[in-house]
């Protein structure tokens, strides 16, 4: 049974190669339909053709989509993931087709409708198949030809199928372009990662493949054998390796773009590391973008993903040389929490090249002793880092969510701890770090990762909840070695610790089954890579930004320029704010006629690059006159306020690159949106090609509304229309002043969405609103405000906190019954549907006076026992029933055992009811944060 949703089964399917390389492509007689895909009055009518070829006896079902005017064009091969067939590609390859590409899809040998055995992308099969399909291409009509028999051609594909692009391109010279995600480069590392055999991935491909015998025999024997010994031999991984794109690494020289996941156990971003390292030797173009989802579940970003294949298409298939491909590296970062359905928000950063895995390191020192623990016999129960093959539903996001999933037994682990970190800083790639090993054994199998660890006894969160196997020969008479940490991109806060913790079991790995003891100690510290090349994308920077409405236009520019003649001298620039969009500092403003009443009293907070703020306060905060301030409208009394490192004056210079609305806007009714802009625009007396009026429109959404007159507008697209005018010129920080005074549901959304893409690029939003629950979904970061003074700053998360209920996002409803199982788990006092899943309350933790209490309320040195899944112990435990793992405590749990806290504990056991979780994360309401912290003066 295949338990990945759609969405990411799809990703998982690929081509395989006919037995014989040299045989002809037959289409069977009769197999040739056409049909008719898509019809619509602004897109060409796509046709697509369903055919069936055989070599030898081997059938593949194939797909071929084309549209619009007779002519030639290029091609694009498009593959699925394992698992899957061609039905899975067909929206893209309908997009594709529109976009004036002939595509053609097919189901790869064992899947769908094509027969054969299963190769796991054989050089003699499925790769060969590739090539026959491009012989194919070359004699259609509707295909661009570089020369007789060689059609210019791209291959694209997800997991499988992005590892056939990567051999069709090493093993057929008429391949011109590549566009693999999330996939492997070397199959024996990805399942045999430093010599541990990764035994549950191994086991989903089998069974999503229908079972041992569905491979080629050679492959079946090969897991049966691996699978019983729980170790991987060298014939194992020659036979892979020989299947897998290193093995022509040097033959691939097509521009190819690297698209791979981060929430990815099954082939992590070092895979992809390895292929751009090898591709670029090669001397051809690479780009390399890290999405937010992966085989562990997350989003797969399906649309900006598309988009830019397409776009790499565009510049390498069709030549066209004014196309923007993108940065040579990007990433996707989360940026706080959607309270509505718990996943992440999504931003990217970029940088102008692939900074690798190692750049821009850091030491950070690590304390701990020489420690001892077990390889308990069996190797169970097992550590938990992921599920996987579980994650589907949006598991793997909870690290990003600050919800640790991961758990460690005492007396099986050994850990280090840094000390807090005194400035944030982001993990880019792939830590270090060299240990001393010895063992009771010959042999020694560990499992290093690195936890997030908050402030005081903050929950241990393991990035991307990834971690590294490692086996050590001859650990008998001890070995240094050194590790490599998965790679990740993670923010480490302030005040965080990062904790190295060396397990000696995993779940989705196989451990030595005999028991020894290993004792461990760190040499040197931990290289962390921060890739400080790597930046949020900034928008093309404008001169000058209007923010005042158009009927005020010529008023606003007479007073600026006269503000510009009084103003006195303003301070130097601070170099070290340059890149810092706004910082204030001690800021203060008094009423007026008083010597002692203050509108704002030493403000001070700072705003970053890609952050939507949130900028909180009753009636008579001191919110409007901070921004007034802001804007160089006001003068303050007291204090600075730095705009990209410019202190702020009225009519100052730096102004240019901020735009606002904080009044309304007005427009000619008899106008239409379009033409109130542009009017507006020429007000300003600006070049009309610095209004990026485009760029503006396309995030403000207002589409064919642009065409009609401003009087036909709801309230809605009214505002919209005025954040547009405020964005002309694309200004660098956004200042919004309740922009959703006025609107629906529906618009509040709308507008909600308007600010998370505009800040999605790089670009700063502040937002000044009274709607609290619009706040925590549209916001990254809050200001809280209370008669002139703040109250608090900081991420959105942080300052709602975790409170005692969890909201448990459902994919599908579940059963009463079901959810009096829920209900009726240890430390859950109650559990209620709400919308999309269920309000988990959990019972309150238990005091010991001042003593140390661990998280489910164990008091120092306090024995008990958590109740624990079969599939965590590994024991014979009937069905339905739990069997439980004694630990001792001291009042701090070690590691994640504890530490993951009570939503970790309730995951696992969500888990083995079968509850199907898409989501977990804290209910605190961002209004019972606000109340208390401004103690209900509301």
């Amino acid at each position: 049974m295949d338990l990945r949703p759609p969405r990411l089964r799809g990703l998982l399917r690929g081509p395989r190669r006919l037995l014989a390389a040299g045989a002809a492509v037959v289409v069977l007689a009769g197999a040739g339909t056409w049909t008719v895909a898509t019809a619509s009055d602004d897109a060409p009518q796509v046709h697509r053709a369903d055919r069936i070829m055989s070599v030898d006896g081997v059938r593949i079902d194939t797909s071929y989509f084309t549209a619009g005017p007779a002519g030639r064009r290029p091609a694009v091969l498009l593959a699925h993931g394992f698992g899957g067939t061609k039905q899975d590609v067909r929206q893209q390859a309908e997009d594709l087709a529109e976009d004036g590409y002939a595509v053609l899809t097919w189901s790869a040998r064992g899947f769908g409708r094509s027969t054969g055995k299963i190769g796991l992308n054989d050089p003699k099969g499925e790769v060969a198949d590739v090539s026959k399909l491009i012989d194919w291409l070359a004699e259609q009509p509707q295909v661009e030809l570089d020369k007789p028999g060689d059609p210019r051609v791209g291959v694209a594909g997800a997991s499988y199928g992005g590892a056939i692009s990567l051999l069709a391109a090493g093993h057929d010279h008429r391949v011109d372009a590549i566009a693999p995600a999330i996939t492997y480069w070397n199959l024996a590392d990805a399942l045999f990662p430093n010599g541990v055999f990764k035994k549950l991935w191994a086991g989903i491909f089998v069974n999503t493949g229908g079972g041992c015998d569905k491979f080629q025999p050679e492959l079946c024997r090969m897991y049966e054998r691996v699978a019983e010994s729980g170790k991987p031999d060298a014939q194992a991984r020659e036979l892979l390796e020989a299947r897998s794109p290193s093995a022509v690494g040097d033959r691939i020289k097509v521009p190819t773009l690297l698209l791979q996941g981060q929430t990815d156990s099954l082939f992590p971003l070092g895979q992809a590391d390895a292929a751009a390292r090898a591709i670029r030797a090669n001397g051809a173009p690479v780009d390399v973008d890290w999405i937010a989802g992966g085989h562990d579940g997350g989003d797969m970003e399906t649309s900006r993903v598309q988009s830019r294949v397409r776009a790499w298409f565009d510049r390498y298939l069709k030549d066209d040389k004014a196309t923007d491909t993108g940065p040579a590296f990007r990433v996707t970062r989360t940026g706080g929490v959607d309270s509505t359905d718990g996943a992440a928000q999504l931003r990217g950063a970029s940088g102008d090249t692939y900074p690798g895995l190692e750049s821009g390191r850091k030491s950070i020192a690590l304390t701990g002793n020489t420690q001892s623990f077990d390889n308990p016999a069996g190797a169970s129960p097992p550590a938990v880092s992921a599920l996987p093959g579980l994650g589907g539903g949006g598991l793997a996001q909870l690290s990003s969510l600050g919800v640790g999933v991961s758990l460690d037994f005492p007396g099986q682990f050994a850990q280090f701890e840094s000390a807090p970190v005194r400035n944030s800083m982001r993990i880019t790639g792939s830590p270090t770090v060299t240990v001393h090993v010895k063992s009771t054994s010959e042999d020694a199998v560990l499992f290093g990762k690195v936890y997030d660890v908050g402030p005081g006894a903050g929950t241990p969160v393991l990035p991307s909840q990834l971690v590294a196997p490692i086996r050590v020969e001859g650990a008998k008479a001890g070995k240094d070695v050194t590790i490599t940490l998965p790679a990740v991109d993670h923010e480490v806060e302030q005040g965080h610790r990062l904790r190295l913790v060396l397990a000696s079991t995993d779940l989705g790995y196989a451990s030595p089954a005999t028991p020894a003891t290993y004792t461990v100690s760190v040499d040197g510290d931990l290289e962390v890579p921060t890739a400080p090349g790597v930046t949020t994308a900034a928008a093309p920077l404008p001169s000058w930004v209007w923010w005042l409405p158009l009927t005020g236009a010529v008023i606003a520019l007479a007073l600026l320029l006269t503000s510009r003649r009084r103003t006195t001298t303003a301070p130097p620039p601070a170099p070290e704010l340059a890149e810092v969009p706004l910082q204030i500092t001690d800021l203060s403003k008094r009423y007026a006629r008083s010597a002692d009443r203050y509108a704002v009293r030493d403000l001070s907070f700072r705003v970053e690059k890609g952050q939507v703020l949130g900028l909180l306060g009753p009636n008579g905060a001191g919110k409007t006159t901070t921004l007034r301030m802001l804007m160089g409208l006001i003068k303050p009394d007291g204090g600075e306020i730095r705009v990209f490192g410019h202190a702020i004056r009225p009519g100052s210079p730096v102004l240019s690159r901020v735009g606002a609305f904080v009044e309304g806007a007005g427009f000619l009714p008899h106008l239409s949106g379009r033409e109130n802009l542009e009017l507006y625009w020429q007000a300003t007396g600006r070049p009309a090609e610095d209004a990026h009026l485009d760029e503006a429109l396309e995030i403000a959404g207002l589409g064919d509304a642009l065409a009609r007159a401003v009087r036909t507008y709801s309230q809605g697209m009214r505002q919209r229309l005025a954040i547009a005018q405020a964005m002309l010129g694309l200004p660098d920080l956004l200042i919004l002043d309740e922009p959703t005074n006025g609107l629906d549901p529906p618009q509040i959304r709308e507008m909600r969405e308007v600010m998370i893409r505009y800040a999605a690029a790089g670009r700063t939003v502040i937002v000044s609103s009274h709607l609290l629950a619009e706040v925590e979904q549209s916001c990254t970061h809050l200001v809280v405000m209370d008669r002139g003074r703040l109250v608090q700053a900081g991420p959105v998360g942080e300052i709602i906190g975790s409170g005692d209920t969890l909201l448990v996002g459902l994919a599908t409803d579940i059963a009463d019954p079901l959810l009096e199982k829920v209900a009726a788990l240890p430390g859950v006092e109650s559990a209620t549907r709400t919308d999309g899943g269920l309000l988990v309350r959990l019972a309150p933790r238990r005091g010991a006076g001042n003593g140390a209490t661990s998280h489910d309320g164990a008091a120092d040195g306090q024995r008990h026992t958590a109740a624990l899944p079969k599939a965590l112990t590994g024991d014979d435990t009937e069905p339905g029933t739990l069997a439980t793992a004694t630990r001792e405590t001291n009042g701090t749990e070690p590691a994640a055992a504890a530490g993951s806290g009570s939503a970790a504990r309730l995951l696992v056991e969500l888990v083995r009811l079968e509850v199907p979780v898409a989501s977990l994360g804290p209910h605190r309401r961002l209004e019972d944060a606000f109340l208390t912290l401004i103690g209900g003066s509301a």
